[in-house]
């Protein structure tokens, strides 16, 4: 890039101002209103989010923190087909209730589904955390966000943890962790199924 070495570690070792740690702040709590509304909010709808949060934020500044980071509103298709959609459940209750800290592992587990561009497309990935240690235990990537994707987690999650039993596992209320196929799985490995309130990220905000 034609810099030199030592403005390369000037700007390295420079720390982070206190503009740019309310810019990531503001950020994360972005991308967790814009993912709760399934993607469809805008800024005018995630500012006023963030302000019932307790944030102080022009719609300018959050309008150009989405554009750097690239998060849009999506537009609404007529019609969606959902993985598994004629086999999904309702909801569990919410077991987890935010307690993100316990006192042994295998206690409760929280997985969640992210996604990340990539040259060739939008690559998927969904993990499973022990709350206990915060290791992820189960992990799945693919180039689709169906039931598959996070029953794979799963299955690697109670492969690592062989015999566990009475674990909450918390999610959201995803199509996918709603699934018929994804339910039945829990319930064969007598397993807790937990999922966050709708429309209410920081029930899940941990994973």
């Amino acid at each position: 890039m034609g810099v030199s070495t030592s403005g390369y570690y000037d700007w390295f070792d420079r720390p982070i101002s206190q503009r740019e740690t309310d810019n990531q702040r503001l950020l994360t709590k972005i991308r967790c209103f814009h993912k709760a509304s399934h993607s469809i909010y805008g800024s005018p709808r995630i500012q006023k989010d963030l302000i019932d949060d307790g944030e102080h934020v022009s719609r300018q500044r959050v309008a150009r923190l989405m554009k750097t980071a690239r998060i849009q509103s999506k537009v609404a298709k007529k019609f969606v087909i959902t993985t598994n959609s004629r086999n999904t459940k309702a909801p569990s209750p919410d077991r987890l209730k935010r307690n993100f800290q316990t006192v042994a592992k295998n206690q409760a587990w929280v997985s969640d589904t992210t996604f990340i561009r990539t040259r060739q497309g939008w690559l998927y990935l969904a993990v499973m955390i022990d709350l206990y240690s915060r290791q992820v235990i189960g992990w799945s990537m693919s180039d689709r966000n169906d039931t598959k994707l996070v029953i794979d987690t799963l299955m690697m999650a109670t492969w690592r943890r062989n015999g566990v039993r009475d674990a909450i596992v918390h999610s959201d209320q995803g199509s996918t962790y709603a699934s018929g196929d994804y339910q039945k799985l829990l319930s064969e490995n007598k397993l807790l199924s937990s999922m966050s309130r709708k429309g209410e990220c920081h029930d899940n905000a941990v994973a």
